[in-house]
C-alpha cells in the first residue's frame, strides 16, 4: 500500500492540498494521510480547521510521496520553523517522490530538496526558487526525476492527474478526471501573469508588496542555512 504524507500547517491554502488530495486518495491502493508536527488542530488561510493523524515523530519513515501544499500566509513561517524543514529534509531524503503545489516548493527547497532540480511554484516567488540550487521553470506542472512541482492553487488538480497518471497510468488518471468531471472552462483568461492585464498582475504585486518581501527574506535566510547564498 502507497503512504502518502501530506503536510498541513496553519494558514496554509486550502485548495492546495484538498485538490491533490481528490485524486490521491482515489488511487486505490494507498493510504493518504495528513502530517503536522503534533496533533493539534489546524486552521488554514480559509478558516478550515484539519486534524493531523501523524505527528513528525510518528510518522512513518519511508513514504512513498511526501507532499507539501502552499500558501504563502503560512509557508513563510513555516520557512523559518526549524522542526518544519528538519521533517522535510528528513522524509523527503528517502521519500520516493517529494512533491509540493503552490508554495510548498519554497519549503522544499529552504529543506534542501531541490537543489539541482527543475521546478515551479506559485507566480509571485518563484523566482525564489534559484536561491535552492533549483532550476526554475514556467510550467503548470514541472517533473524532474521523483520530484513533481506544480503551480498555484488551482495547479493542485493538474498536479494531481499528473501524479495519478505516473503511479496508475494514464487511463487511470482520465477515469479519475472524468470521475469528478474536471473540465476546466474558466471565464477569463487571466489565470497567467502573462495573460492577465497588466494592471491586474501589477494591482495584485503592490498590495501583497509587505508578503513578498517577507518571503524574500524567508527564503533567503534558509538559502543561507544551506550556504547557498
Amino acid at each position: 500500500m502507497l503512504q502518502i504524507g501530506m503536510l498541513i500547517y496553519p494558514s496554509m491554502f486550502d485548495i492546495d492540498l484538498i485538490g491533490p488530495q481528490t485524486f490521491l486518495s482515489r488511487l486505490g491502493d494507498a493510504e493518504v494521510f495528513h502530517v503536522w508536527k503534533d496533533r493539534a488542530p489546524v486552521v488554514s488561510d480559509l478558516g478550515l480547521v484539519y486534524q493531523a493523524r501523524h505527528d513528525f515523530a510518528s510518522c512513518p519513515e519511508n513514504l512513498d510521496i511526501l507532499f507539501v501544499p502552499g500558501g504563502l500566509k503560512g509557508t513563510i513561517p513555516a520557512m523559518r520553523d526549524p522542526a518544519v524543514i528538519a521533517f522535510l529534509a528528513d522524509r523527503g531524503a528517502r521519500a520516493k517522490y517529494v512533491t509540493s503545489v503552490c508554495t510548498g516548493s519554497l519549503l522544499l527547497g529552504a529543506a534542501g530538496l531541490l537543489d539541482g532540480y527543475r521546478a515551479t511554484s506559485y507566480w509571485m516567488v518563484r523566482d525564489l526558487l534559484p536561491l535552492f540550487g533549483a532550476e526554475l521553470v514556467k510550467e503548470r506542472v514541472v517533473i524532474d526525476r521523483n520530484r513533481i512541482t506544480g503551480g498555484g492553487a488551482t495547479a493542485g488538480l493538474d498536479f494531481g492527474l499528473t501524479l495519478a497518471s505516473v503511479l496508475r497510468g494514464e487511463d487511470h488518471a482520465k477515469t479519475l478526471q472524468l470521475l469528478v468531471e474536471y473540465d476546466p472552462q474558466p471565464p477569463f483568461d487571466a489565470g497567467a501573469p502573462e495573460r492577465a492585464p497588466s494592471s491586474v498582475a501589477a494591482g495584485i504585486r503592490q498590495r501583497r508588496a509587505d508578503e513578498l518581501q517577507a518571503a524574500r527574506e524567508a527564503a533567503t535566510a534558509a538559502a543561507r542555512a544551506l550556504g547557498k547564498v
